[in-house]
């Protein structure tokens, strides 16, 4: 009895250890695969508000044609394409990335292609730029990146109506109770906007953390005010999207001096700690 128990025993390990290396020799292997290669349409980019529909510039790109033991990748490919300033090494946290599926190709127009360098980049107007594009590829989310070589062009970018219009009035205040008037639609000279253009003005001022604030536009006046959609939006206390008229923006929760940015051209405020 002994002898027939120890016999199943060891068959029974032999059983085992085979479907075990069965199950080695059927695992999925990565091979490699190559770094696209991108190309354009154009070796120079042109961009005038008279063509803004017109093509400014096609990408493409080669398959990076993933490699595995079972042969060539079947998922979908995702591609990135990044646009930066050069000398950034696309580490710029404002660099433009599009997403592309499956496609090996994307054309732009100069109207589309501008609004990435104006607003995104932050780039200004009328002035020539030296930009970088490339591509990177991955399988499924960002698995076994590839990254194309890197094309390199000069760029002017021309001007484009602000996106959210100026105050007619040149002027631009901070109120609320955030500030040291507290809420009046007639704030001291210390809370009122330097205007840098146009489009940009810019105040240093103190602010009480965790109370709330907005912008207006005429001196004495409640009508004309900028402010954000959703009142004290939490995810907005250091900046973001703001429109006429609106809701009360929240300040950061630590009171000091700040620096806040008013960008009627991007439609977006920025508010630093100093």
């Amino acid at each position: 009895m002994k002898r027939i128990v120890n016999f199943l025993f060891f068959s029974s390990f032999i059983a085992a250890a085979l479907v075990s290396c069965k199950k080695d020799e059927n695992k999925i292997y990565f091979e490699g695969g190559t770094a696209p290669v991108l190309t354009a349409s154009a070796a120079a980019i042109d961009l005038s508000f008279a063509n803004t529909d017109k093509e400014a510039l096609k990408l493409m790109w080669t398959n990076p044609d993933y490699q595995f033991t079972t042969g060539l990748s079947s998922q979908d490919v995702n591609y990135i394409i990044e646009i930066d300033t050069t000398g950034a090494n696309f580490t710029n946290p404002a660099k433009q990335s599009i997403a592309v599926s499956k496609e090996l190709s994307k054309s732009f127009s100069q109207g589309e292609f501008n609004g990435f360098l104006l607003n995104q980049l932050g780039l200004k107007f009328n002035v020539p730029h030296d930009i970088e594009i490339r591509v990177k590829s991955a399988l499924g989310s960002n698995v076994v990146p590839l990254i194309s070589n890197v094309l390199k062009y000069k760029v002017t970018p021309f001007e484009i109506p602000p996106k959210v219009t100026p105050p007619a009035s040149g002027e631009l205040y901070i109120t609320g109770n955030a500030v040291a008037s507290d809420w009046t639609n007639s704030p001291p000279a210390t809370q009122k906007f330097t205007r840098i253009s146009n489009t940009l003005y810019e105040l240093t001022v103190a602010l009480s953390g965790g109370k709330s604030y907005t912008f207006l536009a005429v001196y004495g006046s409640w009508d004309f005010k900028y402010s954000i959609a959703k009142k004290n939006d939490p995810d907005l206390v250091t900046g973001g999207d703001f429109k006429v008229g609106g809701e009360d923006i929240l300040a950061p929760a630590i009171s000091g001096d700040y620096k806040i940015e008013v960008d009627f051209q991007r439609g977006k405020f920025k508010v630093t700690k100093l």
